[in-house]
């Protein structure tokens, strides 16, 4: 019987699941696109082309758990490295990727 009643529970929480798949955030992460709920507010502190990295000063990052620090972050995109310099106030996602983290996306805060 207890068999009975947890299949029955699986089967009518599927459909639940199965429809927060496709909400509007899970959809900006398949676009590769940063929505506004998970970016953290930084300063640029120093940028190193020759090894990609670039160094901020941030808040908490949510979705990694970290408190604010100073950190050294690999850029994923060598390009976001032309957008900032050194003292520019910035929004910024991180991941954690191969064991370490590295920044996904840049833009220059409002």
């Amino acid at each position: 019987m207890k068999r009975i009643a947890y299949l029955l529970t699986l089967l009518l929480a599927a459909p639940l699941a199965l429809a927060t798949l496709h909400t509007p955030a899970a959809q900006a992460a398949e676009q590769n696109t940063a929505p506004a709920s998970s970016m953290t507010d930084g300063e640029v502190r120093r940028i190193d082309k020759d090894a990609n990295k670039l160094t901020l000063r941030h808040g908490r990052i949510e979705n990694l758990g970290m408190p604010p620090m100073t950190m050294v972050f690999q850029v994923k995109d060598p390009a976001l490295l032309d957008k900032v310099k050194v003292g520019d106030k910035v929004k910024f996602q991180a991941e954690k990727i191969a064991g370490g983290y590295a920044l996904t996306h840049v833009e220059a805060a409002p």
